[in-house]
């Protein structure tokens, strides 16, 4: 894995000098090397983590066999080898995907090429004879890329840390983008929390040519679209278990494909059915127990790593588990502004750094789960919120509002007290948060509002100045395209929430420790049969991922596997009443916000004092502000 950055403007001083700046602050995505590439008015620069052909033949940026195109790249294209057997002419120098990546644009062109790609991938391709600057970022949008102007000068990366280290950069928050990551705890597509800088589109390419006006954007064009391919899908029309049989053979061959490195291999393992399945297939394929990697904390809430070392000994991996106590995952904290870049606010963000950091002390590379709740119906959403509207939408409005003050009356701990006298079957991992957000849901008026509140924090935007601005999740339009509300908040979280927060937590996490991970179940050929398959076969018998759940107990017993869903994350809700509350204290106090200028500070004091006496969980919509006063003290105070 790697990091690129670069530059497109005739008017930068000290140009290489520049650049060496701007790679620099990505030596945490690329470790092992750097090298820069300048010709009159564009720059490129590149940090390597070796990988693939881990000779100076793989070193970028790298020039194509004619000339013509330049190439700085982040990721990897599994199929490479498949791609190089089928171009013929080629004086290869290497071994590495890079160089293939270029003689396949040279032979085909660059869409054309982009469509034989199994992988994941951002790249800045320069073509010296148009003089044309291409941008591309991956089908499922793994690896990130940003770009921006700066002046008269065109700006890239794969980080936002890169483009601040541009000398004239100067980066002004954009209110609209920060009202938006108070909802959501990201900043989404194609926003970013500064003014006049986006990110590219996943599936996308943006071509901007040397003589392009100074502010002027091109739009990006797809290459791949996820709405294309589900609008197209075929269903499946053979049985349920030749879906199972197809899919298995889908995820083997995706598996196989990430296994091939240069470097040690291992695997996340949470013992869920993603990482499991992931992890069962990894060893059918090995002969030898591959590495496994997984965080435990001592709160049962929390911890999921009892679960994962049942798995590992089932399937004889070579298992390392860490416990973490609560002082070692605070003491992150303080550096989430360098690893996220820009606020980001999902408290499984420390747990998906500390298990990075285990694995890397062994492995280059590690195998994740992530991609198979949103393929395969995995989120607790998608199984009772058609139920709760299609129950809830008969009852008057004025009744459900008199029930969801009813059920709010009572404070969380009391709940979680009830809960802890049910029977077992009727147990729930955190209960007064469900009942929290039961009650929020009953007063609203249609299907896509619960989807919407399920998915947001801060209903109402405390953001002084700042106006919703048009994405995915405001976009009505959607709702014809998928008449079936399921099926549309599984379409929505593929497009938002699992690349802007999902993947972008997991990148951010293992690159902060030069780990390089890879998501097989988002092969675009396993996403792209996911969608072929009824969503009757996904939710079977009242649960999510029954094809997955197949598979999976082929190898690991049904027993290790049937619990209730966990969440991957952290007690900030306890921290914030204890060890965190003077941190959160100082960053919440109402003079520095007001200040600052940006929030209604009575609405965040209101819950800051909810919160710390223990009459209602405000974690979430804390957390969120919390990141972002971290993320501005470290970047612009």
């Amino acid at each position: 894995m790697c990091g690129l950055t670069g530059f497109l403007g005739t008017e930068v001083n000290n140009a290489a000098d520049t650049l060496i700046k701007m790679a620099t602050s990505l030596q945490h995505r690329g470790p092992d090397d750097q090298d820069i590439w300048l010709d009159n008015d564009v720059g490129l620069a590149h940090r390597r983590l070796s990988i693939l052909d881990l000779s100076p033949d793989g070193r970028q940026p790298m020039l194509s066999n004619s000339g013509r195109y330049i190439i700085v790249y982040n990721g990897e294209v599994y199929n490479f080898k498949d791609i190089r057997s089928q171009l013929s002419g080629i004086a290869w120098r290497g071994h590495s995907d890079t160089e293939v990546i270029l003689a396949a644009i040279e032979t085909w062109g660059l869409e054309a090429a982009l469509k034989q790609f199994v992988g994941m991938f951002a790249l800045a391709l320069w073509d010296r004879q148009t003089r044309t600057l291409h941008l591309v970022r991956d089908r499922l949008g793994i690896k990130p890329l940003y770009y921006g102007w700066s002046g008269k000068t065109f700006l890239f990366g794969s980080e936002l840390k890169a483009l601040r280290a541009f000398p004239s950069f100067k980066g002004q928050v954009n209110r609209d983008a920060l009202a938006l990551f108070l909802k959501h705890n990201y900043v989404p597509t194609p926003y970013s929390i500064y003014k006049n800088v986006y990110k590219l589109p996943q599936g996308h390419i943006l071509s901007i040519s040397a003589d392009s006006k100074p502010n002027h954007l091109p739009e990006p064009k797809a290459y791949w679209s996820a709405k294309h391919v589900i609008e197209t899908a075929n269903t499946f029309s053979g049985s349920s278990q030749e879906a199972i049989e197809q899919l298995e053979s889908l995820l083997k061959d995706a598996i196989r494909l990430r296994m091939v490195a240069d470097v040690p291999l291992g695997a996340f393992l949470s013992g869920g059915i993603d990482s499991s399945t992931v992890v069962a297939l990894m060893q059918s394929l090995s002969s030898q127990p591959i590495r496994t990697f997984s965080i435990g904390f001592q709160q049962d809430a929390y911890n999921e790593a009892k679960y994962a070392k049942a798995v590992a000994e089932h399937l004889n991996t070579n298992h390392t588990e860490l416990y973490v106590s609560g002082k070692e995952a605070m003491a992150v904290i303080p550096q989430l502004p360098s690893f996220y870049d820009e606020p980001f606010a999902d408290p499984s963000q420390i747990p998906t750094y500390l298990v990075s950091k285990l694995a890397r002390s062994d492995v280059t590379i590690a195998l994740s789960g992530d991609g198979g709740d949103e393929l395969f119906a995995g989120y607790t959403r998608y199984l009772w919120a058609s139920k709760i509207w299609n129950n809830m939408n008969s009852v008057p409005r004025s009744l459900r509002e008199v029930v969801a003050q009813i059920l709010q009356s009572v404070p969380p701990h009391l709940w979680d007290s009830i809960f802890k006298l049910l029977p077992s079957k009727f147990q729930q991992t955190l209960p007064s948060d469900k009942i929290r957000k039961l009650a929020d849901i009953l007063p609203l008026n249609t299907a896509d509002d619960i989807y919407r509140h399920l998915t947001s924090d801060w209903k109402q935007s405390i953001v002084l100045g700042a106006e919703i601005p048009p994405y995915a999740l405001n976009d009505k339009t959607i709702v014809d395209s998928f008449p079936n509300f399921t099926e549309r908040m599984m379409y929505l979280d593929l497009i938002t929430y699992l690349p802007d927060e999902v993947l972008a937590k997991v990148d951010r996490a293992t690159m902060a420790t030069s780990l390089e991970a890879r998501v097989p179940l988002l092969d675009h050929r396993v996403v792209e049969f996911a969608w072929q398959l009824p969503l009757s076969l996904k939710l079977h018998d009242g649960q999510g991922k029954y094809p997955l759940r197949q598979i999976l107990y082929k190898y690991v017993p049904k027993e290790l596997i049937e619990r209730p869903k966990m969440g991957f994350g952290v007690p900030i809700d306890d921290w914030l009443r204890g060890d965190l509350r003077d941190w959160a204290g100082d960053l919440l106090n109402s003079e520095r916000l007001k200040r600052e200028g940006f929030f209604d500070v009575s609405a965040i004091q209101e819950k800051w004092q909810e919160h710390s006496s223990g009459k209602r969980n405000w974690q979430n919509h804390l957390w969120s502000v919390l990141m972002f006063e971290t993320w501005l003290e470290a970047n612009h105070v």
